[in-house]
């Protein structure tokens, strides 16, 4: 068999897409609504069809004329649906508009006939009067052919390679018939949690995923953009490694891409004033910094869980990044990345805003690929590492904003959105991404 076919629904940035990539997948289209996370997601994944629209409304043939692959069966559809969770006593939980996109998710894996389904979201559907939401979801996929794993499983990305705790939950099911996928076991110990599973070996720290890093503040030029050349970085740790893709492994079962790993990128400078700085430093690792309520990274832990904040319909609030655990800072976007599972390749919209929104988004690629290899096995599938290599998409993609990406896309721009990160200043698309630096590095001698 060749590698399996993944739709990808709710795709953000890509988390999902990475992961199922990476576990042997090739994921040949995407849903998303957003136009920035759609022009990020197309650099990403230059191969797979982006359609940014909403779930509602898109059709079985839609995704598969976008995608490409006519009446191949599709052996996989993915992704988390936003599911407001509110229960009304006497009412079906699932009939509450603010709910629909579930049952959107339901309905598209019935039309593309997908083989298997993996259904991701937060943990507090597990909860109290929430549970009925995935009662009610189990009964919808039963009505359409399909059966689900029982019990549905919470998983930590900690337990799976990732040095950071965010719980998810994840539902896996198969068209009635096909094989049912199991749900992945921990592979790792958190550094905190040692006693749990002390059989396990342990995973990445802070520090593992940081210490390699130039300290952003070292260059003047990331107050200007993103991204800056390094001549050399630190010594990496294993995992460190992994993320700099210094070995064939480091690939998994993914493609490569051609990329210049010279360049460190999503790494804007965060103005923080004297006193700030101070308040940071003095905050012991481990504890919250009491005035800004920022947390400190443990450079022998793990981080806390990375949100992304709303987006500019609902007020544009970033969520706090938490404080490094070495430098009297917050972290970079690109540490951000690095704590999430996210290899230097990969890269995000260029402000911090919308690159952190993205990171806290998505799911972390290593618990992603986790469960997209439970899926592989039960669909028989022997995967192999692709010799194709990728050429990653144009630069400019990167550098949209919500109204560029909305014309490059030909759809309407979303309503409150916002196009960037206070002081960020904008390029001509027509630019490349080295011209931006050599012009930056002129305007500043």
């Amino acid at each position: 068999m060749s590698r399996p076919i993944g739709i990808d629904l709710f795709a953000g940035a890509g988390g999902m897409s990475l992961g199922f990539e990476q576990a042997g997948f090739d994921v040949r289209a995407c849903v998303e609504i957003d136009p920035v996370h759609c022009a990020v997601h197309k650099f990403n994944f230059p191969d797979c069809a982006v359609i940014p629209r909403s779930v509602v409304g898109v059709t079985a043939t839609d995704i598969r004329q976008a995608a490409g692959i006519g009446n191949e069966p599709v052996d996989c559809v993915f992704g988390g649906a936003p599911c407001q969770g509110f229960s009304m006593i006497g009412k079906r939980v699932l009939d509450d508009p603010r709910n629909a996109l579930v049952l959107e998710f339901v309905r598209l894996v019935a039309e593309l006939g997908a083989r298997t389904f993996v259904f991701e979201n937060v943990k507090g559907l597990t909860v109290g009067a929430h549970r009925q939401v995935l009662n009610e979801l189990v009964a919808a996929f039963d009505e359409v052919g399909y059966d689900v794993r029982l019990p549905w499983q919470v998983l930590d990305a900690a337990s799976f390679g990732v040095p950071q705790h965010r719980e998810r939950l994840f539902l896996v099911g198969a068209r009635r018939g096909t094989p049912l996928p199991t749900y992945p076991m921990p592979v790792t110990r958190a550094a905190d949690r040692m006693r749990w599973v002390e059989d396990l070996p342990l995973g990445p720290t802070c520090k593992d995923a940081l210490d390699d890093l130039p300290d952003a503040d070292a260059f003047d030029i990331l107050d200007m953009t993103d991204a800056v050349r390094i001549d050399a970085f630190r010594a990496p740790s294993r995992y460190a490694a992994e993320m700099r893709c210094l070995s064939n492994d480091a690939w998994h079962y993914g493609y490569a891409r051609r990329w210049d790993p010279g360049l460190m990128t999503s790494s804007w400078r965060t103005e923080h004033s004297s006193i700030s700085r101070a308040r940071f430093a003095a905050t012991q690792p481990g504890l919250t910094e009491p005035i800004s309520r920022f947390y400190k990274l443990r450079p022998d832990g793990l981080s806390n869980t990375l949100r992304a904040g709303t987006d500019g319909a609902r007020g544009a609030f970033t969520s706090p990044r938490p404080i490094h655990y070495a430098r009297p800072r917050c972290v970079t976007v690109r540490e951000m990345g690095r704590l999430h599972g996210f290899p230097d390749w990969f890269r995000f919209q260029w402000t911090k805003w919308h690159g952190a929104r993205q990171i806290g988004n998505a799911v972390p690629p290593p618990l992603a690929r986790a469960v997209a290899a439970q899926v592989v096995d039960a669909l028989g599938v022997k995967p192999k590492r692709p010799r194709k290599m990728v050429e990653l998409g144009v630069v400019d993609l990167l550098y949209m904003g919500s109204s560029e990406a909305s014309a490059f896309f030909g759809v309407p721009a979303p309503p409150g959105k916002r196009d960037r990160k206070s002081g960020a200043r904008k390029r001509s698309q027509r630019e490349t991404e080295e011209a931006r630096l050599a012009a930056l590095v002129e305007c500043r001698g």
